[in-house]
């Protein structure tokens, strides 16, 4: 496999054991275990051809260890969200032939496997493959439209008629993504009609918490089918969506066998039991009567029963693999990392810059460009003004120095000074405010970008969730810039992800004096954030119930937020939406980004209530 990529449960090849098979009734109770890899792999949206290698490369690893089945996560073949991509008729061939590719590379091991399938409409599709062809094709029946979603723009949903695919003498059912979220889906029927073993090819994102949920749900799934069930996630950054692998099998009574690690591409085998699933059916008539009402699903033969003794089970060198789970704080700053490496080297860039202002924002920024790329790919550059403290400078370069990246030092006075004296005449004898205070964020913004276009270096931005929300940053200024890495990470949170790094690092690489000073814009003399916020850890929770919950402003000062700051905070917002729709892209972590998932329209007359 490529480098990086773990292989878990080193298994003895094994040659065919069992008889050839043509329906369900001649192996029902009779095979042991099927042998499965999960190919938790990284594709890249549109690089077929590079999608098509790594799947053959995978598959090879399948065949040398004697699995019966092999799963890739959904859309694999085209990388996913393809978005419009879609609509261009010459990337539907693409994958096409890249699909002929994989299943004439096919031997004695199944393969399931997703692409887009084109028939009177477009279809998001699974094809399970064997012997050298296409055995049969499921196509996603239940399309998200919500949140990151936009499946109904693109595809049809499928009818639901594919039937049951014997592998290895295991009836096996195929669903993808969407189809495992209702207990009503094709899930439910698939165990009716006599599954043996459930399969759920996924491109779920991250969000925080999410791994609790999607466990429960397929926990449940397993357990009401009395099935095994195998789900293969994505794993990987695009754009601003980062898919956190974590792919799981659980047995008939809903208990996990293996996980994958999170953010990491990794193979792992995991020999499941399906003997139980007869034998649970029969003893537990629970299910009978929850069961839908389906006549047995037509089985359409794959791959041939392994047939082994009572007791026996195939020869394994190590037990299914359960990857340790990080806590909430590790798995954001995993995804912030994975979401920026993957956005950088995909897009082709080597070596990033970050302004440095010596705050918690950009200091986080870097150690997060730091472990995404390496300190020789990272450039700092301190662009102190006339209101810039030397605490701040100095703590730029301690920072600086404990990451091992280099800093220039770009003074903005004289630039600053000169666009002063020029708009003199225009802003004739008004007060100086922001205005003035902004110019010096443009002129920032004006040096980086510059280092990018003679340098090749991509600019990451610093500004959080908090300041975005409220338009707490300069357009042309300290917006300005490539990648946002973290657009979608709360104040409070930065403060917390930044003692993590410190903590796991078992020293303060972010200095002390970063975490411990007052939050400042440093833009006039002795200014600070909450001169112009609330506090953070009273903004951020108003921020977390009006844009990610949509509560109504009556409703957050029934949660004790007090009228007159939470009718600010909500016209903040309201107001800032102009600046965020020219924000550059950035890792969704939270459970409503801006960009994708909230989209509200710039000429927008509605005001909600105030509060009385």
């Amino acid at each position: 496999m490529s480098q990086g990529v773990r292989t878990i449960a080193s298994l003895e090849p094994r040659g065919h054991l069992g008889r050839s098979v043509a329906s369900i009734a001649s192996t029902i109770g009779l095979v042991s275990s099927v042998r499965v890899g999960l190919c938790q792999l990284n594709p890249v949206v549109g690089d077929i051809e590079g999608n098509t290698a790594r799947a053959l490369e995978a598959i090879r690893v399948m065949e040398a260890s004697g699995a019966d089945l092999a799963v890739f996560p959904e859309l694999f073949l085209t990388g996913y969200p393809p978005e419009d991509l879609l609509l261009k008729p010459s990337f539907i061939t693409a994958g096409t032939q890249a699909l002929h590719s994989v299943a004439s590379a096919s031997s004695s091991c199944a393969i399931v496997i997703g692409f887009v399938d084109q028939g009177q409409d477009l279809y998001n599709a699974a094809a399970i493959c064997a012997g050298g062809k296409v055995h049969g094709i499921w196509r996603k029946e239940l399309l998200p439209n919500y949140g990151v979603f936009d499946e109904r723009r693109w595809f049809a949903p499928g009818a639901g008629d594919t039937p049951l695919f014997l592998v290895g003498g295991v009836a096996t059912g195929i669903s993808i993504c969407e189809d495992a979220w209702s207990p009503h889906g094709p899930m439910s029927r698939q165990a009716a009609g006599g599954a043996e073993l459930l399969v759920s090819l996924n491109a779920s994102p991250y969000r925080r918490g999410v791994l609790d949920v999607r466990s429960r749900m397929l926990a449940t799934r397993a357990e009401d089918a009395s099935c095994p069930l195998v789900y293969v996630n994505l794993v990987g950054g695009q754009d601003e969506l980062v898919f956190d692998g974590a792919s799981m099998v659980f047995d008939a009574n809903g208990d996990l066998l293996a996980r994958a690690a999170q953010f990491e591409e990794e193979i792992v085998f995991c020999d499941v039991p399906v003997r139980a699933v007869y034998r649970k059916r029969i003893l537990d008539p629970r299910g009978r009567s929850s069961m839908p009402r389906v006549p047995p699903m037509a089985v359409q033969m794959v791959t041939e029963a392994r047939i082994f003794p009572e007791g026996e089970v195939h020869p394994t060198a190590s037990a299914p693999n359960r990857a340790l789970r990080l806590d909430p704080v590790a798995e954001v700053d995993a995804a912030l990392v994975l979401g920026t490496r993957d956005y950088v080297t995909k897009n082709g860039f080597r070596d990033v810059v970050v302004g440095l202002s010596g705050g918690i924002d950009s200091a986080l920024v870097a150690a997060i460009a730091v472990d995404a790329l390496g300190p020789e790919r990272v450039h700092a550059v301190a662009m102190p003004s006339r209101f810039s403290s030397q605490g701040s400078l100095d703590d730029a370069e301690a920072l600086a120095a404990n990451l091992g990246i280099d800093i220039q030092v770009l003074p903005i006075e004289q630039p600053h000074a000169a666009y002063l004296e020029l708009l003199a005449p225009a802003f004739g004898n008004r007060p100086s405010d922001l205005a003035e205070e902004n110019i010096q964020a443009r002129v920032r913004g004006t040096l980086l970008m510059a280092l990018s276009n003679k340098l090749g270096w991509l600019v990451l931005t610093t500004g959080n969730k908090s300041e975005m929300a409220v338009g707490y940053a300069t357009l042309y200024g300290d917006m300005a810039g490539g990648f946002a890495v973290i657009k979608d990470v709360p104040k409070t949170l930065v403060y917390e992800l930044c003692e993590h790094r410190n903590r796991v690092a078992g020293a303060a690489v972010i200095p002390r004096a970063i975490l411990d000073k007052a939050p400042s814009a440093e833009l006039r003399s002795d200014q600070r954030d909450i001169d112009s916020l609330p506090p953070y850890d009273v903004l951020d929770p108003i921020l977390e119930g009006y844009v990610e919950d949509d509560l109504s402003l009556e409703e957050l000062v029934e949660q004790g937020f007090d009228p007159v700051i939470v009718g600010q905070v909500a016209q903040l917002v309201d107001r800032s939406e102009y600046k965020r729709r020219q924000a550059p892209p950035g890792v969704r972590v939270t459970s409503r980004a801006f960009g994708k998932d909230r989209r509200m329209p710039l000429t927008n007359a509605f005001r909600p209530a105030r509060p009385s």
